[in-house]
């Protein structure tokens, strides 16, 4: 079937998007600033813009009617209205928690728990600690947040009863370091959501690669296969060609129509491996893959080049389409080498049925491959398609000189895929 890159995995594609934006000293991936603690609109890494300012806005909000009623009541109690101010200002400090969570933590809360110990009502000075102190946990700085918290809830039941001087002022700063306590594990919850999330990423991104990786081997063990039996014959029947041009004419002009239907075959089945690649709206005509009713045609072209070669077919069934592809890949493969390398007279080429196996062997009578193709591509290439059937492949000596050839692959007939 036609190849077409997943969107993702062609360069450029959100297939490949990681989450990044960690803050100075690796302190975990970015945060409010692109997208808050949450994952923003549009699912997780499309954070909307402007959303470093929500922590902030919604602080300062929160806060104004507690700065109001503090300036009101200043004339009597300016000591307050200070506490309150400074807890409303520690607000703009969230704007640099992306990059520094720990430290922006640990300032918001020695701002805001004065006001927290000495005022009454809704703990609205508390506001922006909370942010922080999620925010801390969700970029990694958890350590910052837990010593922070502890820190809170020492000092702040503390400063509360020597500031207001009555055993009941505790009770309120116990009860946020309590509230902070759940807001840790509100962001630890945030944090793992995101650890899953970039696994998940990492792992499809990783399944893509691999399945481009996979059809990138593929196109390239086709072309291979094609271009070399095609130049390789080529070579071979122009040598006889030259080798008879003068004594034998008529031979001569065989040599020269092999090479003219070897190159045709040759450029129909490249443009077929091609046109997996050509981009949507422009097909390529694309030719049948070859199948196991080709082997005689190519046997032929070889006995047209001066090579003795006997083919025979005692299979009792169809394989399928795959397995016909893997034969006579191999049959081609195996006759390309032994007419680059084998210098062999006789080939013989069989394919059998043993058990719930296809045997191919081919067999030839020449000098075997060289110390330097026994794990070349084409060698390769052959066990590859072999084994990626769930088969084997090997090569032995042939009784009285040359090489044989031999894949077995698991039967699995037309019928059966």
């Amino acid at each position: 079937m036609p190849w077409n890159p997943p969107a993702d995995t062609r360069p450029g594609g959100p297939g490949r998007a990681e989450w990044r934006g960690r803050g100075p000293g690796g302190q975990g991936p970015g945060g409010w600033g692109r997208g808050g603690w949450g994952e923003g609109q549009g699912g997780p890494g499309r954070r909307p813009r402007g959303s470093i300012w929500f922590p902030v806005v919604l602080s300062v909000v929160l806060q104004v009617p507690g700065v109001f009623i503090a300036a009101h009541t200043a004339a009597s109690d300016p000591w307050t209205l200070v506490a309150v101010f400074v807890a409303f200002a520690s607000s703009f400090l969230l704007l640099a928690g992306r990059a520094y969570p720990g430290p922006v933590l640990v300032a918001v809360a020695v701002l805001c728990t004065p006001a927290i110990a000495i005022t009454m009502g809704p703990p609205l000075a508390a506001v922006p600690l909370a942010f922080a102190v999620v925010g801390a946990v969700v970029r990694s700085a958890r350590v910052w947040a837990w010593w922070t918290v502890a820190g809170i809830a020492v000092v702040g039941p503390l400063g509360a009863y020597l500031l207001v001087g009555r055993p009941e002022a505790v009770i309120r700063p116990l009860v946020i370091a309590l509230i902070l306590t759940l807001l840790v594990g509100v962001g630890e919850a945030i944090r793992g959501r995101r650890e899953r999330y970039r696994e998940v990423s990492r792992q499809i991104a990783a399944r893509r690669e691999s399945a481009a990786e996979a059809e990138r081997l593929r196109i390239a063990r086709e072309l291979h296969d094609v271009l070399a039996h095609s130049l390789s014959q080529i070579s071979v029947q122009a040598g006889v060609g030259l080798h008879l041009f003068d004594s034998r004419p008529d031979k001569a002009r065989e040599s020269l129509e092999a090479i003219k239907s070897v190159s045709s075959q040759a450029l129909e089945e490249v443009r077929g491996v091609l046109g997996f690649l050509r981009a949507e709206g422009y097909p390529a005509a694309r030719a049948p893959e070859p199948d196991l009713a080709r082997i005689p045609v190519l046997v032929e072209t070889y006995r047209r080049a001066g090579l003795d070669v006997h083919y025979d077919d005692a299979l009792t069934s169809v394989p399928s389409a795959a397995s016909q592809l893997a034969l006579y890949r191999i049959v081609q493969e195996s006759l390309t080498n032994i007419g680059r390398h084998a210098q062999a007279r006789t080939v013989g080429i069989r394919l059998a049925e043993d058990g719930a196996e296809y045997v191919l062997t081919v067999a030839d009578d020449g000098r075997g491959l060289p110390a330097t193709e026994t794990d070349g591509k084409g060698m390769i290439g052959m066990r590859e398609r072999a084994e990626l059937l769930g088969g084997r492949f090997e090569t032995r000596p042939t009784e009285g000189g040359g090489l044989t050839v031999e894949a077995r692959i698991p039967r699995r007939t037309a019928e059966d895929a």
